[in-house]
C-alpha cells in the first residue's frame, strides 16, 4: 500500500493503516530524536508521545503530502519538551551509550553533533539526515527560512571547528 492511501485510511482511524504508516517513518523519527536528545530512553519517550499525538490528531492533518513534515514537527516539539523537563533533573552518573549496533560513521556523526549547539543540531539533522528542504525545516521549527539558512551555516562552522580541533 502506498503512503497516500495509508494516510487517508489512518485519518479514518484505521489502526492497521496507521501502524503501517508509522512503521515506515520509524527510522526517520529515531534518527531525528536521537540527534536532538542523545539518550535512548528519552528518544523512546519522544517517539511514543509522537505516535500517540499523531493518532489522536491525525484528522487535523490538512495536506496529506505534508504528513512527514507535520509528524516531524510534533516529534521535535516532544523532544524539546523532554529537554525542558530534563533540565530539572540532576543525573548522578553518566553511562556510556551502546555503540555495538551503530556503524563507525554514525558514531562519528553523533559525536560531532554532540559538539554542536542544540539550536544548530536540530537544523543540521533535519537537513542532512532527514533530507528536508530549508522551507520545510522552517515550517517544522516555526522560524523563517532565512533563520534556517543562518543556523545551517553556523552549525557547519561548529562542525568545521570540531573536525579541525586537535
Amino acid at each position: 500500500m502506498n503512503e497516500e492511501s495509508l494516510i487517508k485510511k489512518a485519518k479514518m482511524k484505521n489502526p492497521d493503516a496507521f501502524t503501517e504508516l508509522m512503521k515506515s517513518q520509524m527510522q526517520s523519527m529515531y534518527r531525528t530524536a536521537k540527534a536532538i536528545l542523545m539518550n535512548d530512553e528519552d528518544v523512546a519517550d519522544a517517539i511514543q508521545d509522537t505516535l500517540l499525538t499523531c493518532w489522536e490528531k491525525m484528522n487535523q492533518l490538512k495536506t496529506d503530502r505534508y504528513f512527514k513534515t507535520w509528524m516531524t514537527k510534533i516529534l521535535v516539539n516532544n523532544c524539546r519538551g523532554i529537554i525542558r523537563s530534563n533540565r530539572r533533573i540532576i543525573y548522578t552518573d553518566n553511562l556510556p551509550d551502546r555503540v555495538g549496533e551503530e556503524t563507525v560513521s554514525n558514531v562519528e556523526w553523533r559525536e560531532a553533533l554532540s559538539a554542536v549547539d542544540e539550536i544548530y543540531r536540530i537544523v543540521l539533522v533535519l537537513f542532512y539526515s532527514e533530507g528536508f528542504h530549508t522551507k520545510e525545516i522552517a515550517k517544522i521549527l516555526g522560524i523563517t527560512d532565512s533563520a534556517v539558512r543562518t543556523r545551517l551555516s553556523r552549525g557547519r562552522e561548529q562542525l568545521t571547528k570540531y573536525y579541525n580541533s586537535p
